[in-house]
Order: C-alpha cells, then structure tokens, then sequence
C-alpha cells in the first residue's frame, strides 16, 4: 500500500509499505478515507520530536471504513469510524477513570523506557507519532491497523460526511477540552494563543461554554479573521503589545483564563526564545515557550491555564515565580480524545459546532509532502490539509 513516511528533518514521502495485518483479537483494519495533517504533525517534519525513525508511517487524524476485524472487536465489516489518536486499553486504572491518553498498557512494554526517562511515567500509545509512544504506524496512509478497537473508534451515521467529522479523531475534542480545562464560567474573559486548527476549535468551544469574551491572538491575517468570525475579538501580536492590549480589553485586571494552544514551536522576538531556537535547530531539547510565557504573565491573579499545545523537552527562563506568586491554576495534557467524542459528534449532528470552516486544502495522498511543506510555510492560507486516498483511487 502507499503510505507518508519520514525520513528526516523536513523531509516526507510517500512509499510502496507493507499492508497491515491482524495481530491482536481486539485489531482491526481500516481502509482510510480521509486523514489529516496536523500541527503536530509539524513538530515531527521539524526534527525537534525524538524516537522517530525513517520509514515511519505518520498522521494521527483518520479515519475510514472498516474492512477486517479480530474475533474480539466490536466493530463490523462496512462501517465508517473515525478514530482517537490515542490508543487506550479501556481497562487499566487511567482509563477507568477517563483519562484516556494516560492508558498504561497500549505502550508496548519494550518501549515505555524511552519516555519513562523523560517524564517519569511512559507514555500511551499514539498513532503515527515516534517510538516514544509506541512506534505504530500512522493513518496518512491507505490502511491502518487499529489497536483495541473495541475502545476507541466511533460509528459515523451515513448522512455525515467525512469533512464534518473528520477533526474528532484529535483537533475538535483537543479544543474542547482545552476550554474545558480553563474552566470557564459565564462572565469571563478568555486569552487564546494561537489560532492554529486546536486554537480556533478552542476559541469556538469557549464560545458554545458561555464565555462572556473571548480574545484571539495571532500574527496571521486569515487566521485572525477566522478567529473573528467565530465571534473572538482580536489582537496581532506583530502590530500590539498584548499583555498591555489584554489589560485594557479585561478592564484592567487581566483575563480571567489562558488557552495556549501554540506549544513548542512559538514564534516570538524575546532573546530567550531566539536562543531556544538555535538550540532546537542543533538538536538541544529546548522547547519554544514563547506564548506560554507571555499567556502566565497576563493571566490575572487567581486566574486559570490551559495548555493543549505539545511540549516535548525543557524550557529556559520559565516564570515559575508568576505562577506561584498569582496563585494560577494549570491544566495540561494529551487529549481524553474518547471521553469527548459521543457528545462532540452530538453537538455536530444537531450544529452546535461546525468543522468545515477550517479545511482550506483537499489533496490526495501522493500530494501529502506538498501538503506538508505548505502547511509550514504557509500557515496563513493553509489553514488545513485532508488528505484523501480515494483521490489517488479515483484517478
């Protein structure tokens, strides 16, 4: 089958790969109809995600038609699923009580050292993303295989189409519990760093929670708009200081919460994260933090963090004191992607939430090295990639 791999720092292809087979009672096999690519994503086309090794099949958002099964799934021949991008056993003490992306045994034991020494605990297993969790082949291909699908996956009715629920396989359920972790309440006034795919579904969340206000901030014109269209009000950061602008829009006692939805890659004109990312570019695990640290500063005092964007390593000049000294609350984390979908898939059903708006490019899965490369340089108009094998069938 055709299948993304990587092969080094910015450097993808699509190549002739083994078909996936059944290797576990609960497996099954999906034949892809649409996958995504990720901001995520990008982390690995920048070389800064370790454990990834070439060959590597990539892409965590998918989801397709299910064409074979173990004698233990749960699933049936001919049905649409979109997948988690987390793979969760559905048995061991972090899945029992939802947290899905802490799941303790879909790491394969022979590989959980390698985050272990990172983090302290090993990671769960997630789709096309390093070996760090789990080295499992990713869904930017034509099949999959996809482990304890009796857990995961979730039946699509046959009036939805692809594109609409596409983005509960991550990016949807990513924003929804980034909103949901700041806890918002009726009259708050809510920040967003980053309106990037997590960060407009975020800012939609927020809005669809009761948010009183909620602020976008980016350097991106269309992205802004985007974000303004959803109902945020705005801020450039290019063109304004935001702590002073937040201030001002929040009456001059801070925001009430943060959404940092940028992670280890934020742009930003402070010495420090320039420094950062020469480290990053000479292989010294230095996360970009640029937005987290500006979003701690202009939290009010007793106000609440949210970080859905991805951290890998470490961080310099990190202002723990701000952190304390406030009194700030944080929550962080992989996504509990099946906590979230059944209610998600509900809100889109009767159009609450809308994923649509955000694709702005359909390309088949031999385009999908373009469609990295664009999705890069071109973050301002490349809002969102699909790929769809069925392009490259159909041709």
């Amino acid at each position: 089958m055709k299948a993304l791999t990587w092969h080094g720092t910015h450097d993808v292809r699509v190549d002739n790969v083994d078909d996936p087979e059944i290797v576990n009672p609960r497996d099954a096999i999906l034949k892809i109809t649409s996958t995504a690519i990720c901001g995520s994503d990008l982390h690995l086309y920048d070389g800064v995600i370790p454990g990834v090794v070439p060959g590597d099949v990539l892409g965590h958002e998918f989801m397709g038609e299910v064409v074979e099964t173990g004698k233990d799934s749960t699933l049936e021949k001919g049905q649409r699923v979109v997948v988690p991008f987390t793979i969760s056993c559905g048995g061991c003490f972090h899945c029992r009580i939802q947290q899905y992306s802490a799941c303790e045994n879909s790491n394969p034991a022979e590989k959980q050292d390698m985050s272990a020494k990172l983090y302290g605990h090993p990671m769960a297993g997630l789709f096309g993303y390093s070996h760090l969790t789990g080295g499992y082949s990713g869904g930017q291909a034509e099949y999959v295989r996809v482990p304890y699908s009796d857990v995961g996956p979730i039946a699509i009715p046959d009036h939805l189409e692809d594109d609409q629920v596409l983005f509960l396989s991550d990016i949807l359920p990513t924003g929804w519990m980034a909103a949901e972790n700041a806890e918002i309440q009726p009259d708050d006034t809510v920040a967003v760093w980053g309106c990037g795919p997590v960060g407009l579904f975020a800012i939609q969340s927020a809005i669809v929670m009761g948010a009183n206000k909620v602020i976008a901030i980016d350097h991106y014109p269309h992205r802004l708009e985007l974000a303004k269209q959803l109902g945020a009000e705005v801020i450039n950061f290019k063109e304004t200081y935001v702590r002073e602008a937040l201030m001002e829009m929040s009456g001059g006692i801070g925001v009430d919460a943060v959404i940092d939805a940028v992670g280890m890659e934020a742009h930003g004109f402070a010495i420090d994260n320039m420094v950062d990312v020469v480290k990053q570019k000479v292989g010294i695990g230095a996360d970009r933090a640029a937005a987290l640290k500006q979003a701690l500063l202009a939290v009010r005092p007793g106000g609440r963090v949210s970080i859905p964007g991805v951290y890998g390593g470490m961080t310099d000049k990190f202002p723990l004191g701000a952190l304390m000294e406030k009194g700030l609350q944080v929550r962080s984390g992989q996504t509990h992607v099946q906590r979230y979908t059944k209610d998600l898939l509900d809100k889109i059903e009767d159009g609450t939430l809308d994923t649509t708006f955000l694709i702005s490019h359909r390309l088949p899965l031999t385009e999908a090295p373009r469609g990295y490369e664009c999705f890069k340089e071109e973050q301002d108009t490349w809002t969102k990639v699909v790929l769809k094998p069925d392009m490259e069938r159909a041709a």
